[in-house]
């Protein structure tokens, strides 16, 4: 067998690895962006990256995983962050809610759902 053979052999069995990889990449660009909808229509990829994959995985492959799971662990900070920035949009728009109600002189809000019924 010839080396270029073997070197497009090799290569070849690293695409699935290069492959996810890409997709990490892919998953912090729209974490990074908030991007949540995009990030959940990504998840069946994912498994149909991964499923099949030799475990152990190949030696030659270790260096783009070491890369694709470093870049997973910035995506959990980047989906952290905008968990953090979403509880406080929540936490600020329900001290409006309730500084608006009192100035109003208003009664506590009923819920819209009729339980009567």
């Amino acid at each position: 067998m010839s080396a270029v053979a073997l070197g497009s052999s090799a290569e070849g069995a690293l695409a699935p690895y290069r492959a996810i990889l890409e997709h990490a990449e892919l998953e912090l660009e729209l974490a990074g962006r908030g991007d949540i909808d995009g990030l959940s229509a990504l998840s069946a990829r994912w498994e149909a990256l991964t499923q099949g994959l030799p475990d152990p995985a190949p030696a030659a492959a270790r260096s783009l995983l070491e890369r694709a799971g470093l870049i997973h662990e910035r995506t959990h900070i980047e989906l952290i962050r905008l968990r953090e920035a979403l509880l406080a949009d929540v936490a600020k728009n329900s001290r409006a809610r309730r500084a608006a109600d009192g100035y109003a002189g208003q009664l506590p809000r009923r819920p819209r759902l009729d339980r009567s019924a």
